[in-house]
C-alpha cells in the first residue's frame, strides 16, 4: 500500500541524517496521500542505518494503523493535527537539530534579519507557548499540534508562507508540499537559526530587516508573481 510515498518518506527520512539534523533517532519525517486520508511515517526509535522503504507506517487521521510491523514515531499525533489544520501541508519533519533548538530552549522567536530567512519564511519563524501540566498530562503529542494551530491563529500567520515553528524548549517542526519540501525547510531553518545567532553575536543591538525587504525576497520566490528560478 502506497509503495511510492513510502519510498519517498523513506528517501526524506534519511536526508535528515546526511544534512546533520538529526543525532541517534532523533527525528521523523512523514507524508500524506491527501486522495486515501492516509499518511506515512517513520517508526519510533529506529535507527536510521536500519530502516528501509517497508519499514514505514501508514497511518489514518484518525490515529489507526493501517499496514505495518512497527508502532509510528512517538510524535504521530503532532503530525495528525497538522494534517487535519492545514489542507496544504503535504509532509511534516520533526528534528532535535541544535541551532533551532537552542532558540526553541530559550523561547524566541528566529527574527527576520536578511534575506536568506526571508527567501522562505514570511516573518519571524514562531516560538510557540509550553504546554501546561494538564496538556502534557491529557495528550502530549497531540496537544503539541494544537498549541502549533493555537499560535499560527492567535498571531494570524499563514502556515504556507512561514512553514515552520519552534516549540518551546523542545524543538522544531517544519513542513511543505510533501516530505522533501518539508526537510528542505527544516534545513534552511536550520541554518537560518545559526544565522541569526551568529547576527546577534556581532551586534547585540540589531533590528529586524525592513519589510520592503521582506517582502521582495520572499514573493520573488512565492506567490502569483514569483519570477525567481526556470
Amino acid at each position: 500500500m502506497l509503495e511510492q510515498l513510502k519510498k519517498e518518506v523513506y528517501e526524506a527520512n534519511m536526508e535528515l541524517p546526511s544534512r546533520g539534523l538529526v543525532t541517534y533517532t532523533w527525528g521523523n519525517v512523514s507524508g500524506i496521500d491527501r486522495e486515501t486520508g492516509y499518511f506515512v511515517i517513520k517508526p519510533s526509535g529506529v535507527e536510521y542505518e536500519e530502516l528501509t522503504p517497508d519499514d514505514m507506517v501508514v497511518m489514518d487521521l484518525e490515529g489507526r494503523k493501517i499496514e505495518g510491523k512497527y508502532k509510528p514515531s512517538s510524535d504521530t499525533a503532532t503530525h495528525i493535527e497538522l494534517y487535519r489544520a492545514y489542507a496544504d501541508i503535504g509532509g511534516v519533519v520533526h528534528t532535535h537539530s541544535p541551532e533551532a533548538v537552542a532558540w526553541a530552549q530559550a523561547g524566541r522567536d528566529i527574527p527576520l534579519y536578511g534575506t536568506t530567512h526571508a527567501d522562505y519564511f514570511f516573518g519571524p519563524i514562531p516560538c510557540a507557548r509550553n504546554l501546561t501540566p494538564e496538556e502534557i498530562d491529557e495528550a502530549y503529542e497531540l496537544n503539541t499540534g494544537k498549541v502549533i494551530i493555537e499560535t499560527f491563529t492567535d498571531r494570524d500567520i499563514d502556515p504556507v508562507f512561514t512553514p515552520g515553528v519552534l516549540c518551546k524548549n523542545h524543538g522544531p517542526f517544519t513542513w511543505g508540499k510533501d516530505a522533501a519540501q518539508a526537510v528542505y525547510n527544516a534545513v534552511v531553518l536550520e541554518e537560518v537559526a545559526r544565522m541569526a545567532r551568529l547576527t546577534e553575536m556581532v551586534n547585540p543591538d540589531v533590528k529586524p530587516a525592513p519589510d520592503c525587504i521582506r517582502d521582495k525576497h520572499f514573493f520573488r520566490k512565492h506567490g502569483v508573481n514569483a519570477y525567481y528560478g526556470q
